[in-house]
């Protein structure tokens, strides 16, 4: 059992973070580590052989943002197909114009809305519903919504723009709400295992940011047709998320896997000192899924309210300046009309340097975990970070309206603010989203994962809210 006198909290070997505020609740809690550290014979803890499990939740990470991230960042397909260019009817035109005006906002409120809903949801559904229907039932939804939308690259809609753009906002809203169930689902079951499993499957969603911004600036630089183009990009999602169910399917046939996926013992949180049954097969299920009941709210609210802070003011800085200010900061000598300053400046400088940079930044997690959840280290460098608002805005954020001033007069600066904001986002976020399911006891880890999962959907909701306000006092 490792020790971190810093934070005074205890790592066992299922990776459950407590603190010595009960000893009723400490003598539990040290019995089912000594349950887990001594298993009895059949038991014993195996090795995750060639990285196989970590290997699977990184993999489910990408999978879980990919076709996401693809669907909203194929900018040049939407505005082709939502341009009705056949239609010689005027008001149609004019109607087709105010369609793809207000396509991004539309978007905007048929993503996040699900997903809130769908948070709350999967909370009540948590010991009601077994985790593997969840997110296999999820997978599949996503999987044929994909279908769908990849069907319709090829397909003329020009006759019934506006219908196709009712389709396109339901398979969203729907895309959305199931991306969140599996996402908070998979999270959620990643706190019954070792750190390195959380981390694998955050670090697996910055990378699937990371492969939609290259895949965009393939197509900037070398596609002749937008269709084509995005008949790939929706094909190699459709690929991943089918890999995806296979992954999924097989990780309970890796013994490292089905240790962790083992249940947790009502006998050991009820305070009877007695060994479970040793089943040659025991049920594959999360923590606390055998019981009917609600998980219960405030407690967990109670020892995540700290963390919960962390997060939601770390993803507000985050979108308050990514991507609406980033992505209007122009290169300074974007007159000379070369390509780098005028077609590369801003999908390199913005999206690709940003999610590469949060990419590192939830990789080095899995070696340096520092500072630890009970610092008060932790949220001071997140309040830190409110100092990057100020430094982006006087960038060469144009158009400029009421603060004409741009302070910084070179294109090194706006690079080295966008990758201190990567940095600082994938780091710090990840540390506090995989300390949150290990400060609660494992019985509620899976609950707590759908927790965390919330406060990062407020955190995004509020910084998108106030960016638009940011953008206008610039």
């Amino acid at each position: 059992v490792a020790i971190v006198s810093e934070d005074d909290f205890h790592q066992s070997s299922n990776s459950t973070y407590r603190t010595a505020s009960s000893s009723l609740r400490a003598d539990q809690e040290a019995l089912l580590e000594k349950l887990l550290d001594h298993p009895p014979p059949g038991l014993q803890r195996p090795k995750d052989r060639f990285s196989g499990t970590y290997i699977i939740f990184f993999s489910l990470g990408i999978g879980g943002l990919l076709p996401w991230n693809f669907f909203v960042t194929a900018q040049e397909y939407w505005i082709f197909k939502l341009s009705n260019c056949s239609s010689p009817a005027t008001v149609e035109e004019s109607k087709g114009s105010d369609i793809l005006n207000y396509f991004e906002s539309y978007l905007a409120v048929a993503s996040t809305v699900p997903s809130v809903l769908c948070l709350l949801v999967n909370f009540l559904l948590v010991n009601r519903v077994p985790i593997h229907v969840r997110v296999l039932a999820s997978l599949t939804v996503m999987l044929a919504i994909f279908v769908v939308m990849t069907v319709l690259v090829k397909v003329d809609t020009s006759s019934w723009t506006h219908s196709f753009f009712a389709v396109t906002i339901v398979c969203m809203a729907i895309l959305s709400g199931t991306s969140t169930i599996f996402n908070s689902s998979v999270f959620g079951m990643t706190g019954s295992f070792p750190m390195r499993n959380s981390q694998a499957l955050i670090s697996g969603g910055a990378m699937g940011g990371t492969l939609s911004a290259v895949a965009s600036l393939v197509d900037l630089a070398g596609a002749s047709d937008v269709t084509d183009s995005t008949l790939a990009f929706f094909l190699t999602a459709d690929v991943f998320l089918a890999l995806c169910i296979g992954l999924y399917l097989l990780l309970p046939r890796l013994d490292y896997a089905r240790y962790y996926m083992r249940p947790v013992w009502p006998a050991v949180f009820s305070g009877e000192e007695q060994l479970p049954q040793d089943s040659p097969n025991p049920p594959l299920v999360a923590p606390g899924s055998s019981d009917s009941q609600t998980p219960p709210l405030r407690p967990i609210l109670k020892k995540t309210a700290g963390l919960g802070f962390c997060i939601i003011y770390l993803l507000f800085i985050t979108s308050l300046v990514f991507p609406a200010i980033l992505s209007n900061i122009e290169s300074l000598s974007k007159g000379s009309g070369s390509p780098w300053s005028t077609k590369f400046f801003v999908p390199l400088t913005a999206f690709l340097l940003y999610n590469f940079a949060d990419l590192c930044g939830r990789q080095i997690t899995a070696w340096i975990q520092v500072p630890g959840p009970r610092s008060k280290v932790l949220p001071g460098l997140v309040l830190l970070r409110t100092c990057l608002v100020p430094l982006f805005v006087f960038c060469n954020y144009q158009p400029r309206l009421h603060l004409h001033t741009v302070v910084f007069q070179s294109d090194v600066y706006p690079v080295l603010f966008t990758s201190l904001l990567g940095l600082s986002n994938g780091y710090l976020s990840t540390l506090a989203l995989i300390y949150g399911p290990k400060i609660v006891p494992r019985e509620l880890a899976e609950a707590t994962g759908v927790v965390m999962s919330f406060y990062v959907c407020l955190g995004l909701v509020l910084g998108s809210a106030c960016s638009a306000l940011l953008v206008h006092l610039i």
